[in-house]
């Protein structure tokens, strides 16, 4: 027999049953009162006619009611409060990462996906993750604004150009699922699509070990690092220590204080004029148009390899 037609994609994630049940919510809501409304036009309309031209208004015509204006204002606040609410929750549990979430970093460029994980290993139009572990993608465009979409985890993010944006999700069930483009990019926009490979951790273990060279984002960081001699300076006390630097709050020239992430360091990279460090000299250039998206992600994540260790001017 053919299988039925899916009205919604799979549940395959921790949130997908909570934003499936609001869009219940709000669909039944919106049924029931467009209804309502409608059926009641039609029955006042009818019984309301104007049967001859000499028929004026009935003389015990209703001017105010209220009671029923009081009704009709509070369930509506009513339903519209639990609306609120009850997106807001989800909204807030979405845009907050667990802690101990596994990163994975995107980069969106017409038109394709470019997606590298920790230890080094890339892929293209493709995403492979484990299931029961949650996993943060942090995303940027190269070039106009994209949008990560997979629909089976009830999930969607902007991918913009110059800043981060984040998404995280935890799969709950094996399988291969859809990957889009949700924000037309172009003439390529509706090729941009790809897949999500939601493995066992075992699995996933063997597939994330197969074929990498050896060389984590971390170390290429570092590689980069030595290679446009951010050591002259971070790394004999010219400029701010990068050991234990990551998640820390650190004070502005300006007196501002900002918290070390990895929207600081893409800054500090790009326009490094814009966040003086308090007590260090403005004397970094600019590094804009020299290094890629990819290459700052992997500066990131070799500055995120040192937060741990204690701080030390003399040391990178």
């Amino acid at each position: 027999m053919p299988q039925a037609f899916p009205l919604f994609p799979q549940q395959a994630s921790t949130v997908a049953p909570a934003v499936d049940h609001l869009f219940y919510f709000l669909t039944a809501v919106s049924v029931f009162f467009g209804t309502l409304i409608f059926l009641l036009i039609f029955y006042f309309a009818v019984k309301y006619r104007r049967r001859s031209k000499d028929e004026g208004p009935p003389k015990n015509q209703v001017v105010n009611n209220i009671p029923l204006e009081v009704t009709w204002t509070v369930i509506p606040m009513i339903l519209v409060a639990i609306m609120y609410f009850w997106g807001a929750k989800i909204f807030v549990s979405n845009a907050t990462p667990p802690k101990d979430a596994m990163e994975v970093f995107v980069i969106g460029k017409q038109w394709m996906w470019h997606i590298e994980h920790t230890n080094g290993k890339r892929e293209i139009n493709a995403l492979h993750m484990p299931v029961g572990v949650p996993v943060k993608l942090t995303m940027t465009s190269q070039d106009v604004i994209h949008d990560f979409s997979v629909p089976a985890f009830r999930m969607k993010m902007d991918v913009v150009p110059d800043r981060y944006t984040t998404e995280w999700f935890e799969a709950t069930t094996p399988g291969k699922y859809h990957l889009f483009c949700d924000q037309y990019c172009g003439m390529g926009h509706s090729l941009m699509a790809g897949w999500v490979y939601v493995m066992s951790q075992e699995d996933y273990q063997r597939w994330l070990n197969s074929g990498v060279t050896g060389t984590t984002m971390a170390e290429k960081g570092e590689t980069l690092y030595h290679q446009y001699g951010c050591i002259t300076c971070h790394g004999t006390g010219k400029g701010p220590a990068f050991v234990g630097l990551y998640g820390k709050p650190v004070k502005l020239s300006d007196g501002q204080t900002v918290i070390a992430n990895d929207a600081y360091i893409r800054q500090s990279i790009l326009d490094p004029s814009s966040q003086i460090v308090n007590g260090y000299p403005a004397i970094m250039p600019t590094f804009k148009g020299q290094v890629t998206e990819e290459q700052i992600l992997q500066i990131t994540a070799y500055i995120k390899s040192l937060a741990s260790k204690e701080r030390n001017l003399g040391t990178p």
